[in-house]
């Protein structure tokens, strides 16, 4: 029987004991009064006591703030390259303001349990020296963004940033879209997440900042623009009006229509009632080739539209060009380097253009996502207080929302967001990711739907599933599987090992096809098979995506395609190839 939405937030709340959330606050008030915030190279160097001072600065007297990811394998590699990238910028005459470490997943799991989960991309904060060097490694403001707020560990992750001087702390969304490695427990995980958005509201006045990348979660998983407005609207209501922090948002990396990106700037201007403080505006990262050069001219166009935008409508926002080679592999320290300088060219280009460039198209999509934006975000809260859900309460709001997914909230708040009807007062106007997912199904379409895949795949049930949280490559994996004639049960990402292993015997599934890009593909594999063959359930397996492992020796991850062929996986890197890939895995199999 199919249950309504309604009678589902229901059961939730029956079935999930929770703590009212002015108990949390009242030990996050307790955990804040004994944080002293710590004081970062650059706050000695630009005399200020946090990043939003210095943003606030930066929009006072006109300048462009930049950001680099810097994330190496080892925390001693990525202290080095933040302390190589700032030199290189002294050397170039140009500042690098803020730097978001790239943490291992791992670091979302209370610390006694890191040790025994897999190792992913990214450093891995093992001691309290570690913490304490963060801010020193560089006069350049640490941010940490990924698996600090949002996980188990969100409070012990958010107390060490504060205190090595880390003030820009996050990621709201990711508590949305992510789980930790081996993790189950979502109560857990959304009282630690309260607790901590609660000591950045305490430390509000001390330049606290809690950040969300709208794309790192729900808001990159909507069909339409406007239903993330709304949920840019949903994620400030509960931060500031329900936990008293300040929300800094971030976008961009799933958004490449120029028209939007500068329009999101405006669109976030407005939904913080024109004292937006954003942390970074992240590079277009759907459109990038596997051919560095033709990446420059993607590179420029994008960088033209957001620093005239941050001209025409200071919030804040840290730039983030990204490098040249990130489709291909992890960016060395040169890579970063050489975008970063390459920037500021393009931004002398752009102070130019500024005064004589036309913003109305953009200011149009932002009063369009943000009018119907807006009247989403009210009728959200009206339509879970009468599901029961008490929304002055933060834990509820977090768990209902985490629970119910993005489909579910975007059906029923949002239906006309499936809607390709042009005669509608107000159509929906779909996220770039979505629409260039269905571009790349279409192109894909043919191939898949000719008797020779058809033979190769028709009829063979599938399970579908993601390591971490890329749900469009699931999404166009799935169709073109469904296509060609497979039965397809996609059970989404973030998947360990153990659930797929569980799922695939529950459906009686005689293939996995698992897709990765968060080095940890080997491990990962390894972790697979092991499940397999505890459960004495056995099928073949096939991967795609970025097949890399993070090594304790290297400083980015290495290509492991070999490697797992080598132990029996069917690697699959390109969609052409996919069918007789399968083909040959699944006879292979039953040899």
């Amino acid at each position: 029987m199919i249950i309504s939405l309604k009678e589902r937030i229901a059961n939730i709340l029956k079935e999930t004991p929770l703590p009212k959330a002015r108990d949390v606050m009242d030990e996050s008030r307790r955990l804040a009064s004994e944080i002293t915030i710590g004081r970062t190279k650059f706050m000695d160097k630009y005399d200020v006591s946090s990043e939003l001072e210095y943003k606030r600065r930066c929009i006072k007297e006109g300048r462009i703030m930049y950001h680099a990811h810097i994330g190496m394998n080892t925390w001693k590699e990525t202290a080095k390259a933040l302390d190589g990238v700032y030199n290189f910028a002294q050397d170039n005459g140009f500042i690098l303001d803020r730097a978001g470490i790239c943490l291992d997943r791992r670091m979302s799991l209370p610390p006694e349990m890191r040790k025994s989960a897999p190792q992913e991309s990214g450093p891995y904060l093992e001691n309290d020296d570690d913490w304490r060097e963060v801010g020193q490694a560089a006069p350049i403001q640490p941010h940490m963004g990924d698996f600090i707020i949002g996980f188990p560990a969100s409070t012990v992750n958010a107390i060490a940033a504060l205190r090595a001087g880390v003030t820009t702390v996050g990621n709201l969304s990711q508590f949305f879209a992510h789980e930790a490695p081996m993790w189950k427990r979502t109560d857990i995980t959304t009282v630690e997440t309260v607790k901590a958005i609660g000591i950045m509201g305490a430390l509000r006045d001390k330049g606290a900042l809690m950040h969300s990348y709208l794309d790192d979660g729900f808001g990159a998983l909507f069909l339409d623009c406007a239903t993330s407005a709304a949920w840019a609207y949903l994620e400030r209501y509960i931060v500031e009006e329900l936990l008293g922090a300040k929300l800094a948002h971030c976008v961009g990396g799933l958004v490449s229509d120029p028209v939007k990106r500068s329009g999101w700037v405006f669109a976030l201007d407005e939904i913080h009632d024109h004292d937006c403080i954003g942390s970074m505006f992240y590079g277009d990262t759907i459109s990038s080739d596997r051919d560095p050069e033709k990446n420059r001219s993607l590179t420029a166009e994008y960088l033209l539209w957001d620093i005239m935008a941050q001209l025409e409508c200071p919030t804040g926002h840290g730039l983030m060009p990204v490098p040249f080679t990130e489709a291909l592999r992890a960016p060395s320290l040169e890579e970063i380097c050489e975008v970063q300088l390459w920037t500021r060219e393009i931004e002398r280009i752009a102070r130019r253009m500024h005064p004589h460039f036309d913003f109305t198209a953009s200011k149009k999509f932002a009063s369009s996502i943000c009018t119907k934006g807006k009247a989403i975000f009210h009728s959200a809260l009206d339509f879970f207080a009468d599901c029961g859900v008490d929304t002055r309460d933060a834990v509820q709001m977090l768990y209902i929302l985490k629970c119910i997914g993005p489909r579910a909230f975007e059906d029923e708040l949002n239906p006309g967001a499936r809607s390709k009807t042009a005669a509608e007062d107000n159509p929906p106007i779909p996220n770039d990711i979505f629409t260039m997912t269905l571009a790349q199904v279409d192109i894909w379409r043919p191939r898949y739907e000719s008797g020779e895949a058809r033979e190769k795949l028709s009829g063979i049930k599938v399970l579908l599933a993601s390591t971490d949280v890329h749900e469009h490559g699931l999404l166009l994996i799935d169709r073109l599987l469904s296509a060609a004639g497979a039965l397809v049960d996609n059970i989404g990402a973030e998947r360990n090992p153990d659930e797929v292993v569980s799922e695939a015997a529950k459906r009686g599934s005689e293939m996995v096809f698992i897709s990765t890009h968060n080095g940890m593909a080997l491990e990962y594999a390894r972790n697979l098979l092991d499940e397999m063959e505890e459960e004495d359930y056995k099928v073949p397996i096939c991967m795609g995506g970025v097949l890399n492992q993070n090594t304790a020796e290297g400083t980015t991850p290495v290509e492991v395609s070999g490697e797992l062929e080598e132990m029996g996986i069917a690697v699959v890197t390109d969609l052409w190839l996919l069918p007789e890939r399968a083909a040959a895995a699944k006879e292979h199999f039953c040899r």
